[in-house]
């Protein structure tokens, strides 16, 4: 989140410790538990408030902020840009008469089934979202992913059996929902998950054949529900299920039995390693700040070239 206090202030939200999580003013990158507070005001885009007023309640205020068009607040110049991470992910392009500052939040690039893809404005600082800040994690290509879920699925359904698969509620669900209902499959969802998925439509986003979880699960159907362990997880009724786990943490060999799921698929909504690497590239920023992710990350870029740092504990920059 960003703090205004005489110019512009970066904060993280869970790790600015000496720092409360609400604000007078506060920007959301997207609606996701991590990345929000009950700010006295909230800036974001209109998708996110949407999600954001579903799941903090309707009464909290937010002021909309389109892709692409700046917003003048004080001396800075407010635009955002998709972020491709979820519906109404943005980054925040910040800019007054000297120097630009981008925030990307949770961040992927490259193509989604369910939101606009990333796009990356160049700025003079860059404080970056780096979940998988280690080259590791480097993901395979992810129409083989989504090959391998959709082949996953059909033959599951073919022995007469329910593929179950596991994803937040908001974003992975739907992106899920979506690909398996374009390739023919229809889905029920978990009330949750059917609940954001209402927002999705009423924001133009058609997922295609879904119906919200009534108590039986129609023959031929994938079940899409919370990630196991979540409280209400589990659905009634469901027969001989298959589980199923999407997650960009599948690439470590053990993630399928640290999460007690079947199959564990490397799809994630997230940049690897190598795509945290090219956006440093494409922003051409002087200074990179790395938050989210390992401290290792910044070290990994500076090895590259870059003019790289972590943001970890009660790290605060002033950037303005």
């Amino acid at each position: 989140m960003f703090h205004w206090d005489n110019g512009l202030f970066l904060t993280v939200a869970g790790l600015a410790l000496d720092v409360p999580r609400r604000q007078k003013r506060g920007f959301i990158s997207h609606a996701h538990a991590d990345h929000m507070a009950s700010h006295e005001l909230a800036l974001c885009t209109p998708e996110t408030a949407a999600l954001y007023r579903h799941r903090r309640g309707a009464r909290n205020r937010t002021l909309e902020m389109p892709y692409r068009k700046p917003l003048e607040w004080g001396p800075l110049q407010l635009t955002t840009y998709p972020a491709g991470h979820c519906l109404g992910s943005a980054m925040l392009l910040a800019e007054d008469e000297e120097r630009s500052l981008l925030f990307t939040g949770d961040f992927k690039l490259g193509p989604s089934a369910t939101s606009e893809p990333a796009e990356l404005p160049q700025a003079d600082i860059l404080v970056m979202e780096s979940t998988f800040g280690q080259p590791r994690y480097e993901l395979p290509p992810r129409v083989e992913v989504i090959g391998e879920l959709i082949a996953l699925v059909r033959r599951t359904l073919a022995a007469e059996r329910t593929p179950v698969i596991h994803a937040y509620a908001l974003g992975k669900s739907q992106e899920v929902t979506k690909l398996l209902t374009t390739a023919g499959i229809p889905v029920v969802q978990h009330p949750m998950v059917y609940a954001v998925s209402e927002i999705y439509a009423a924001c133009g986003v058609d997922l295609g054949q879904v119906a919200r979880y009534a108590g039986e699960i129609p023959a031929g159907h994938a079940v899409v529900t919370l990630p196991r362990g979540m409280k209400g997880y589990r659905l009634a009724g469901i027969d001989q299920p298959v589980s199923i786990a999407v997650t960009g943490w599948a690439v470590d060999p053990g993630t399928r039995h640290r999460q007690k799921v079947d199959h564990a698929l490397p799809l994630s909504d997230h940049a690897d390693f190598n795509e945290l690497v090219e956006a440093a590239e494409r922003v051409g920023a002087q200074a990179i700040y790395c938050t989210h992710g390992p401290r290792e990350c910044a070290e990994h870029l500076r090895l590259r070239g870059f003019n790289a740092y972590p943001i970890t504990g009660t790290y605060q920059q002033r950037m303005f």
